[in-house]
């Protein structure tokens, strides 16, 4: 993500959206693959239920697969708040994803201190951006795990 202002998108909701929209319409109309400053990354779109709201939300996300498990971590680029559907999940522990041209649902877990204080360097090591992030902000960022409901 290099060539975007992340500071821009988290400060300004309008933007984020609008970001996101695009980043959306690419997934979808190539089969999950994206460009730009997402190229060669592995990216899912989360469907959440608002926290607050109880409206369906729509985030696209990068993920890593650590030890087995697909993780999706709550950064916000190292802003100083959580991301919105990192309240969502909490409220709501299930969700759909969609990954490449598969959509299925999915339990979420967020991972508790002493796992996700051991997990994180494994995130660091395969997107070392994330230290970045950790260093920019006071909060631990969290860590959640997907996974497919049978």
């Amino acid at each position: 993500m290099s060539d975007i202002d992340k500071d821009k998108l988290v400060a300004d909701t309008a933007a984020l959206d609008d970001f996101n929209k695009a980043i959306v319409e690419e997934f979808r109309a190539n089969g999950g693959k994206v460009g730009g400053p997402f190229e060669g990354g592995t990216l899912l779109l989360l469907h959440t239920t608002g926290a607050k709201s109880g409206k369906p939300r729509l985030s696209p996300l990068a993920y890593l697969t650590v030890d087995g498990r697909m993780l999706i971590v709550g950064s916000y680029a190292g802003a100083p708040k959580d991301p919105a559907w990192v309240h969502n999940l909490r409220a709501h522990p299930r969700a759909h994803i969609e990954v490449g041209t598969e959509s299925y649902d999915v339990d979420v877990r967020e991972l508790p201190a002493d796992e996700r204080d051991a997990t994180y360097p494994k995130i660091v090591e395969l997107a070392p951006v994330f230290a970045e992030y950790q260093a920019k902000t006071d909060r631990a960022i969290p860590l959640f795990e997907l996974t497919r409901r049978e």
